[in-house]
């Protein structure tokens, strides 16, 4: 019970109190059991999806009022995330000057726009998928991209220097867990899309594979792991998958 509060207290903004001292241990096991948390967040948006689209609302604006909701439910850390990924990517120098732009505090113009883009894409994605109804897509969307923070986690992959979250959960999940959560991302994945069994599985594979190759490219640019990358393979994830999803096949 202590790793799943410590998850829940780490993911969502739910009043939940972790651990006081929490080890490796402690944070290779609450990121084990983030997809869990990413589908409660994800049941959550598409029962709020589907109540706004029932009273009326126009699927654009319950899309964005979802995007807002899961944003309010994480704290809106993982934009945050996203936002200071993007302004370390677009930086010159080492990567101890990228670093630093990470940890400024303030949105530079690639932040910014990586936010406004993430928020679009998924909104726009979620309309699309309310007027096909597709709502377990919507949680799928969410899911997976707590699948992808685990496989972030991976042995094998340090922390950046000086970064206190990455310290404590990267290389903290095995090849078993990871592995697990996969095969049931893509056993999930093939009821995401009702008309197409093949679709929601292709989406998976693509959505996993390019939050692979940025989780790679993230930490040989900063030099190792760190939260704001965790947060950008989360944001990236969601709104692939959830674009993907709501495409439409004759």
């Amino acid at each position: 019970m202590n790793s799943v509060r410590l998850t829940v207290s780490w993911l969502t903004v739910l009043p939940v109190r972790g651990p006081h001292e929490v080890d490796r241990t402690a944070a290779r096991r609450a990121i084990a059991l983030a997809p869990l948390v990413g589908a409660l967040l994800g049941v959550t948006a598409s029962g709020l999806l589907l109540v706004l689209t029932w009273v009326g609302a126009a699927a654009p604006l319950a899309g964005l009022v979802v995007v807002a909701a899961l944003a309010l439910l994480t704290r809106g850390m993982h934009l945050d995330g996203l936002a200071d990924t993007i302004d370390g990517l677009g930086s010159y120098g080492p990567p101890e000057r990228a670093r630093q732009i990470m940890k400024s505090g303030a949105a530079g113009p690639f932040g910014v726009a990586a936010i406004v883009f993430s928020i679009a894409i998924q909104a726009f994605s979620f309309a699309a998928l309310a007027q096909h109804e597709r709502w377990f897509a919507v949680i799928f969307a969410v899911t997976i991209g707590r699948v992808a923070a685990v496989f972030a986690c991976r042995h094998g992959l340090t922390a950046a220097p000086d970064s206190g979250f990455g310290a404590l959960v990267a290389g903290t999940q095995n090849r078993l867990t990871i592995t697990t959560w996969i095969a049931v991302a893509l056993i999930a994945s093939a009821f995401a899309v009702s008309e197409h069994h093949w679709q929601g599985p292709v989406v998976a594979v693509v959505t996993l594979g390019i939050a692979a190759m940025l989780i790679r490219h993230c930490a040989r640019r900063f030099g190792g792991l760190s939260g704001d990358i965790l947060g950008a393979v989360i944001e990236v994830s969601v709104a692939l998958a959830a674009a993907g999803l709501s495409l439409g096949f004759d």
